[in-house]
């Protein structure tokens, strides 16, 4: 028989695969928009189901046709804005927080005495201080997690709309609209201390191989005492790993009783808030938080992408 070539799988890129610090991602980096809203929205992952829906898309095999599309479904409470941050070359200046705080904003975040602080007379950039409200769910959860959101449009709009928004809540639809392009954070789900064979999609070895069959079958040249390469794939932990999906489409922003099922969703519970039904898969478990941000790279053909108005949903529970 000839030799089966298999190289090894994962990307080099993910280099190296580090934990999470936190289970609320983080953005480095916003989407440039002129529109003076919000540019990012948070809610927790309910999972997916699939849905019989007419295929509108223009230059489609299956135009006008009935297709099943998987998709992911995101509870989305209101959030509340709770504070301000100034920032001057990257560097955050001064800080302004609100007076009515929720009460369990306190289980998460220390508070400084002086919460009036001044608006600094020259400042880059302000963004939002968001927290979520599990408690308005049912995932069995009360402390929120707090994170930062920015805001499109010019520095003196920015200020007019933050001051505005300060000590209220923030609806989905403020923010996203049906058909909308957004870029997902989440942290995958955890999948504990894993063998190189399934944490980098080695071969396996003959079965007449010495001393192991599922470990890698050289670790490369000798480059001193003890040393091997950090290419050779080696176990370890697996999962938990912050990532970024770009582009994913929002095929509809609906109701909690749209979607209401009896016993609840399997491992999350009944849904109490608005959703987003989300096309395709993301990354993390049920009750995970996940960050939507607007499209820092959109693409151009499916910038006005039209909704699809789906027939009937069929759950994979």
């Amino acid at each position: 028989m000839p030799n089966i070539r298999w190289p090894r799988h994962g990307s080099m890129q993910f280099w190296p695969r580090v934990r999470a610090r936190n289970e609320t991602a983080r953005v480095r980096t916003w989407a440039p928009v002129k529109d003076v809203k919000p540019l990012g929205f948070a809610g927790y992952k309910v999972g997916m189901t699939h849905v019989i829906a007419t295929d509108n898309r223009q230059h489609s095999m299956t135009k006008n046709q009935q297709i099943s599309i998987p998709v992911s479904i995101i509870e989305c409470p209101p959030l509340r804005i709770f504070g301000l941050r100034f920032y001057k070359n990257t560097v955050s200046l001064s800080q302004i927080f609100s007076d009515n705080l929720d009460k369990h904003l306190s289980k998460t975040l220390k508070l400084p005495k002086n919460k009036k602080a001044t608006i600094p007379e020259s400042y880059d950039d302000i963004r939002l201080l968001a927290h979520t409200q599990p408690h308005l769910t049912g995932i069995g959860k009360k402390k929120p997690e707090i994170f930062e959101l920015g805001i499109g449009g010019k520095k003196e709009d920015k200020l007019k709309f933050a001051q505005e928004k300060l000590g209220k809540e923030l609806l989905i639809t403020e923010v996203f609209k049906d058909g909308a392009q957004v870029d997902i954070h989440a942290v995958t789900a955890g999948k504990g201390f894993q063998g190189p064979m399934k944490r980098f999609g080695i071969a396996r070895r003959q079965h007449k191989s010495e001393k192991s069959i599922r470990n890698p079958g050289s670790l490369g040249g000798w480059q001193g005492q003890g040393q091997t390469m950090y290419r050779v794939a080696h176990a370890g932990k697996m999962g938990y790993h912050t990532r970024t999906e770009y582009n994913k489409q929002i095929l509809k922003i609906g109701k909690h009783d749209e979607l209401a099922m009896k016993g609840g969703w399997l491992h999350f519970g009944a849904l109490k808030n608005p959703y987003v039904m989300i096309k395709g898969g993301i990354a993390g478990p049920q009750k995970r938080l996940i960050r939507l941000n607007m499209p820092i790279r959109p693409n151009p053909k499916f910038r006005d992408a039209s909704p699809i108005n789906y027939i009937s949903l069929e759950s994979k529970q």
